[in-house]
């Protein structure tokens, strides 16, 4: 398949964004300070008996600045990587008991126009922000009603600027504005006093997981007969940025659409197209699962997004009665992040993630790395690595992700990145569930594991995880 590449320099474009978890506003407090600020982090920090002291120093953050940033349309990585996390290997299948959700989500009707969410009482909406987070916001769960937000922000000396139910973490998210110049950290730490508070984060900044700007290979190195591929009427969730859905490759993929972030005017379409249509494009652009049913949700603008930003398309997602979340995006970890991902999972979800575009001593990036999330890397047509990829025993399965023609808001682009990686990855999914719906979460994953052709080392291993991917193998495992 010929397709022209096209790779684009425009002006500089604004980033928006919107608040994240516990950080601070304070140049001079490193990481390993904010956590033992922050009580419901300090036993992940090495706390000296002085309150507060680091024994080993570490890496101060970035002041937070508020007001505009301007980066080029063409985006390698625009998240700065936290401080190193380090976590156990994660065995295959394993999947922690989750707790008790919410009941039996209804289908939504397809179709139908971009709506925004309903329930969202807003009195501030998303606003430009640099740095690693919202420097002057907190997002809290709330156990209470309004009024009980309403006595928690003044107690506590905040704002309400937002406030929605969430369907995943089963209640009150409130965004909190911090208007006396109090760190995030040190706020956190306050609102733990107070037992209505469930969980308390600073609203980190996510970016979008792409590393570049000639055929689609994916087809034959995933083991998947193109003239066979077929995701006909799979339900697929997609959380991207907005997209172009006058692209011929989209014709009558989208089901529906969902605008997280409906105060913020598009200004990029190009990342969400070439996830939806490797996916499941039509025509010149044939994706991975033709006939899948794709619902979109809009959730990053400039590469960049928060955590109540996704949170709320995450929750929406999962009402879309969706057997597939593609999340091509990475950000630090994040305990709410971390519930949403795991009660999905619960409604029989499969999450699909990129593992990050950060290189080989990059910390775990998040969502992939959250435990029943099928962290994807990214391998080139001759099944070697892609240089910048993040390595780490998180790492699940590796796919096609680099230099392959896609679908973009200007007609097609050559992409590269575990974005486009972990779309391969859904499309071969959506695959699997058509050609059986009983199918579980549960068998997906292991089925992947056992079936990947393995590279690098024998066995899994921190940079090809289990192997490449091998749809036809994976189609023929037993239950």
């Amino acid at each position: 398949m010929a397709a022209k590449a096209v790779i684009r320099l425009t002006a500089a474009m604004t980033i928006f964004a919107a608040s994240a978890m516990a950080q601070t506003n304070d140049p001079n407090l490193t990481q390993a300070e904010i956590d033992c600020l922050n009580r419901g982090n300090a036993a992940n920090a090495d706390c000296a008996k002085d309150g507060g002291a680091v024994k080993d120093g570490g890496k101060a953050l970035a002041p937070g600045i508020t007001g505009a940033v301007f980066l080029p349309d063409l985006i390698v990585d625009l998240f700065p990587n936290p401080a190193v996390v380090t976590e156990a290997p994660i065995p295959p299948g394993n999947t922690a008991t989750p707790p008790a959700v919410a009941p039996a989500i209804q289908a939504a009707a397809p179709g139908g126009p971009v709506v925004a969410p309903t329930d969202l009482v807003a009195t501030e909406p998303p606003r430009a922000v640099i740095g690693d987070f919202v420097p002057d916001e907190v997002l809290v769960t709330v156990n209470g009603d309004a009024g009980a937000v309403q006595q928690i922000a003044a107690s506590f000396g905040l704002e309400i600027r937002s406030q929605r139910q969430s369907r995943l973490l089963g209640n009150t998210l409130v965004r909190f504005g911090i208007p006396d110049g109090r760190p995030v950290g040190v706020v956190l730490a306050q609102l733990a006093a107070d037992g209505r508070t469930l969980r308390r984060e600073a609203n980190h900044v996510y970016s979008l997981q792409q590393a570049a700007s000639i055929v689609n290979y994916a087809f034959e190195r995933i083991a998947l007969d193109a003239d066979k591929a077929s995701g006909e009427n799979v339900r697929v969730g997609v959380i991207d940025t907005g997209i172009d859905d006058g692209n011929p490759a989209l014709s009558g993929v989208i089901a529906g659409q969902f605008d997280a972030m409906p105060d913020v005017p598009i200004t990029a379409r190009d990342h969400g197209t070439s996830v939806d249509g490797l996916i499941a494009g039509n025509g010149a652009f044939k994706g991975m699962a033709p006939g899948a049913r794709i619902y979109h949700a809009r959730a990053f603008e400039g590469g960049k997004s928060t955590m109540d930003v996704i949170l709320s398309a995450l929750d929406w997602a999962a009402e879309q009665d969706v057997r597939i979340i593609n999340m091509s995006f990475v950000g630090p970890k994040n305990d709410l992040l971390g519930i949403a991902c795991r009660n999905a999972r619960a409604l029989g979800i499969v999450l699909v993630a990129a593992a990050g575009n950060n290189g080989p001593k990059a910390p775990y990036g998040y969502p992939a790395a959250f435990v029943g999330v099928i962290a994807v890397t990214a391998t080139d047509a001759k099944d070697g690595l892609m240089p910048q990829a993040n390595r780490g025993a998180y790492v699940f399965i590796s796919a096609p992700g680099v230099e392959m023609v896609a679908p973009s808001g200007a007609g097609s682009d050559v992409v590269t990145g575990t974005s486009f990686a972990a779309a391969i990855v859904t499309g071969a999914v959506a695959n699997l569930f058509h050609a059986a719906p009983d199918r579980s979460a549960d068998w997906v994953e292991k089925a992947l594991a056992a079936t990947a052709r393995d590279l690098g080392p024998k066995g899994r291993d921190n940079d090809f995880g289990f192997g490449l991917l091998d749809t036809k193998a994976a189609e023929a495992a037993k239950e």
